[in-house]
C-alpha cells in the first residue's frame, strides 16, 4: 500500500493562523498524494506533533463517604459457570455483591441522628445501577446510600440474606409448566411468578422523626407483588428469590 508524508507544504486549512514554535513531526498514513482538505486556501501549519491523547485518572489515598454513604469493594463477576465453562465478558452478570470498606456518619432527621445500618467488613448486596463506581487500590470500588443496600449475606446462599430497612426477601412460588389447555410450556414462555412465600424482613422504615416502622408482612406469609419490581436472585437449590421494597407488596394471600 502506497504511502505519503505529511509535510508542512501538504497540510492547509482555510481561514486558520498558523502555529508558530512547536516542533514538527512527520506522520505517515496508508494513502496516495498529498492530503488536501476540500480546495482551501493554504496557510500552513507549522512544527505540529501529532500525539494520542491519554487520560490519566486522579490517585486517591483515602476515600471517606459523607452522610448515609456507604464505600463497597465490588465482589468480581463470575467468569465460570458452575460447571467451569468460561463465560465471554457479554455474559457476565453485573456483580450485586461487596464488602463494606467505610461508612458515613449517618442520617439526620430533626434532632434524632440514625446510624448506617451496615459496618466495615459485612459482605453486603445492593440494587442494580445504584451508586457512582471508582476506581480505589487498583480494584473496582462503589459509594451508594445506605438505602440503596438491599441486605447482609454472610453466605454464598441468597436464602440466607438479612433484608435492611423496608426490603423483604421472598422465595418464589414454581412458574406453571403447562397452559390452562396442557400443553407444556418451554423456558422461555413460562411468566415469570408474582406470587410467593416471606422468608425474612427488614426492620422497617424510618419514619420523620428517624423511628423504625414495623413492616405489615412476617415470615410464611404468602404475598402476592407487583411485577417487575426488586432484585431476582438464584438459590444454590435452583430456587427463584426476589428481594423488594415491602411497598411492592400488594395483598397477603391465603
Amino acid at each position: 500500500m502506497a504511502t505519503t508524508q505529511l509535510t508542512t507544504s501538504s497540510i492547509s486549512v482555510r481561514n486558520m493562523v498558523s502555529f508558530e514554535g512547536l516542533r514538527f513531526s512527520q506522520v505517515q498514513f496508508p494513502c496516495v498524494g498529498h492530503v488536501r482538505i476540500g480546495t482551501l486556501t493554504q496557510r500552513s501549519f507549522r512544527g505540529i506533533v501529532v500525539k494520542a491523547s491519554t487520560v490519566v485518572a486522579p490517585k486517591y489515598t483515602a476515600i471517606k463517604p459523607l452522610g448515609d454513604r456507604v464505600l463497597l469493594k465490588i465482589k468480581e463477576a463470575e467468569e465460570k459457570t458452575q460447571g467451569g465453562i468460561l463465560l465471554p465478558s457479554t455474559a457476565q452478570t453485573k456483580p450485586q455483591g461487596g464488602e463494606v470498606v467505610a461508612v458515613g456518619e449517618g442520617k439526620t432527621f430533626g434532632k434524632n441522628k440514625v446510624d448506617i445500618s451496615v459496618k466495615s467488613g459485612e459482605q453486603v448486596v445492593y440494587s442494580k445501577y445504584a451508586g457512582t463506581e471508582v476506581e480505589f487500590n487498583g480494584t473496582k470500588h462503589l459509594i451508594l446510600k445506605d438505602d440503596d443496600i438491599v441486605g447482609i449475606l454472610d453466605t454464598e446462599d441468597v436464602k440466607d440474606l438479612k433484608p435492611l430497612n423496608d426490603r423483604v426477601l421472598i422465595k418464589l412460588a414454581e412458574a406453571e409448566e403447562k397452559t390452562a389447555g396442557g400443553l407444556l410450556l418451554t423456558e422461555a414462555t413460562k411468566e415469570k411468578p408474582s406470587v410467593g412465600t416471606i422468608i425474612a424482613v427488614g426492620p422497617g422504615p424510618l419514619d420523620e422523626e428517624g423511628k423504625r416502622t414495623p413492616i405489615s408482612v412476617t415470615p410464611g406469609n404468602t404475598v402476592l407483588y407487583s411485577k417487575y419490581a426488586g432484585n431476582d436472585f438464584k438459590g444454590k437449590d435452583g430456587s427463584d428469590y426476589i428481594a423488594l421494597r415491602a411497598s411492592d407488596i400488594i395483598a397477603i394471600l391465603s
